[in-house]
């Protein structure tokens, strides 16, 4: 089972940036199993630059629940579960900074679509999801925000499970491993 992730932030950085939105599809190899979607108050500042590019501003997530109280509805969605994003690393750094400062220790088996896109789907000329959806035709509804990224990395997850798929039927066994 997988928990199939993305967030908006404050800026590029873990360390000193925040939460801003999140949304988890829980995806079962064949379907969406449930989900889960929310404005996060930042409890700081939103830069202008963020704000053009997301749509979020400091307005918004103003009455947002913050990190705190939704972070046991995200460590129960997300246990036992493999924690799949798009560039998996800035999106798992960030949820671990944000459970780090609430003093809990965030865990979870990773997986990216940007490096399972270029071993299974090889060939297109840049791997950022904006552009592997357009090339991919997978509709982007909402882009630069957690639910229409998430939606559509769960698009391109199944592409790459189908792709796989392909590929060990026409594979000795044993020969092929996603992970």
């Amino acid at each position: 089972m997988y928990a199939i992730i993305d967030i908006e932030t404050t800026g590029q950085a873990s360390i000193n940036g925040k939460i801003t939105e999140i949304a988890i599809f829980l995806y079962d190899g064949f379907q969406i199993t449930d989900s889960f979607s929310s404005l996060i108050n930042p409890e700081c500042y939103i830069p202008g630059f963020i704000t053009r590019l997301t749509g979020i501003d400091n307005e918004m997530v103003k009455n947002a629940p913050k990190f705190y109280e939704i972070a046991r509805k995200i460590v129960e969605l997300t246990h036992d579960k493999v924690f799949v994003a798009h560039n998996v690393t800035f999106d798992y750094r960030f949820i671990q900074e944000e459970f780090k400062r609430l003093g809990y220790d965030y865990q979870r088996k990773t997986m990216c679509t940007v490096r399972l896109g270029r071993k299974f789907l090889p060939g297109h000329r840049s791997y950022s999801l904006g552009n592997l959806c357009e090339e991919l035709n997978i509709q982007i509804k909402g882009r630069h925000r957690a639910a229409g990224d998430a939606l559509a990395t769960v698009k391109l997850f199944e592409l790459i499970l189908a792709q796989k798929a392909n590929k060990e039927s026409k594979q000795p066994p044993g020969q092929l491993r996603l992970f």
